[in-house]
C-alpha cells in the first residue's frame, strides 16, 4: 500500500491517506477509529493495516484527486530521525572522507521535516554552499533489538524518499553533522511512503536526483557500503529501533560540492530526488537576503 498525508491548499489539518493511482482514499472514511498520522498507523501494527485493506477494497469510499491536495512529510512526529553518513564508497571518496568500519551515524532534527512541492528557505548569510543528496528512506516497524542481519528486513515497515539537504559550509566547520542537515526545511520525505510488500529488494533500487533539469545523481541502492539489512542489525545493537523510526541510509556519488564547477542549490532552485517503485520528490528553494 502507498500512503501521503495530505492537506488542503491553505489549510493546516493534516489527512492520512492511501494512494492509488492518481487518486487519495482518506483513512477517515475507511475505519471508524482511524489513525490520523502514519506514525499511529505504524504503531497500531499489524492488524490495522489489514484492516485497511480490506476497507479499502471495498470500494465504497470517496475517492480524490491528488492534485487537488498540498502534501505533507511523508513522516510526521516519528520518536527519531537516524541518519546514515558516508554509506557510498563514491560519495565519501568525492567528500574527501572515509568509510569507517562501523557507520556514520547522527540525528536530523523534527524541525527539518517537510513535504513534496513544499518550499525550502535559508538565510544566505548561513550558507551558500547548500547541497542535494538523494536517500533512501526505511521506516521501523515492530521495535529492533539485537536484531540478527537475517531477520533485520523483517522489522521494516515501509519506505519513503528523502533528500537530505546539507549546508557544507557548516558541516565542514562542525565536528557533528546534526546542524548542517537540520535547518528548517532540510529534510524533505514522501511524496508517499509504501509499505514493505511493495519492495522486492531494498538493495535493487534506481536512485536519482534532478537540480534545476540536470540530472546530478544517478545510482542504484546495490551500491550501498553497508546495506540496509546491516544498518538495522548494527543500530538494534546499541538502541531500541521504536516502531515509525526514519533510517536515511546515504546518498550515492553526484553531490554539488564535489563537482567542477560545484553546483549548490541557489535562489529558485528545483531539485527533485527519486527512487523506482516509491516516487519522486520535489523541492523548491528560496536564499534570504
Amino acid at each position: 500500500m502507498r500512503f501521503a498525508h495530505l492537506r488542503r491548499a491553505n489549510s493546516p489539518a493534516v489527512h492520512l491517506a492511501v494512494v492509488e493511482g492518481a487518486d487519495a482514499i482518506l483513512v477517515s472514511d475507511l475505519l471508524t477509529d482511524p489513525p490520523a498520522t502514519l506514525q499511529q498507523l505504524i504503531e497500531s501494527g499489524e492488524p490495522a493495516l489489514a484492516a485497511l485493506r480490506s476497507a479499502v477494497a471495498g470500494g465504497e469510499a470517496p475517492r480524490h484527486p491528488l492534485d487537488g491536495w498540498d502534501y505533507a512529510s511523508a513522516v510526521i512526529t516519528p520518536p527519531a530521525v537516524l541518519a546514515v553518513g558516508l554509506n557510498y564508497a563514491a560519495h565519501s571518496s568525492e567528500l574527501g572522507l572515509k568509510t569507517d568500519a562501523a557507520p556514520t551515524v547522527f540525528t536530523l532534527w523534527p524541525n527539518s521535516l517537510t513535504g513534496h512541492e513544499q518550499t525550502t528557505s535559508w538565510p544566505r548569510a548561513l550558507s551558500e554552499a547548500v547541497d542535494y543528496e538523494a536517500e533512501l528512506g526505511v521506516l521501523i516497524g515492530t521495535p529492533a533489538k539485537d536484531v540478527a542481519e537475517a531477520e533485520a528486513l523483517s522489522h521494516v515497515w515501509g519506505y519513503t524518499v528523502v533528500n537530505d539537504i546539507t549546508a557544507r559550509n557548516v558541516q565542514f566547520s562542525e565536528a557533528q553533522w546534526s546542524r548542517c542537515k537540520s535547518f528548517d526545511g532540510f529534510t524533505p520525505t514522501g511524496p508517499f511512503a509504501v509499505t514493505a510488500d511493495e519492495i522486492a529488494d531494498p538493495q535493487d533500487l534506481h536512485i536519482w536526483a534532478v537540480v534545476d533539469g540536470q540530472t546530478v545523481q544517478d545510482a542504484s541502492t546495490d551500491q550501498m557500503v553497508r546495506s540496509v539489512a546491516k544498518l538495522i542489525a548494527h543500530l538494534s545493537q546499541s538502541l531500541t529501533l521504536l516502531p515509525g523510526t526514519l533510517i536515511s541510509t546515504g546518498s550515492p556519488g553526484g553531490a554539488g560540492y564535489s563537482r567542477d564547477p560545484q553546483i549548490f542549490l541557489r535562489d529558485r532552485s528545483t531539485v527533485t530526488v527519486g527512487i523506482d517503485g516509491i516516487g519522486e520528490l520535489t523541492t523548491h528553494c528560496r536564499v534570504q537576503d
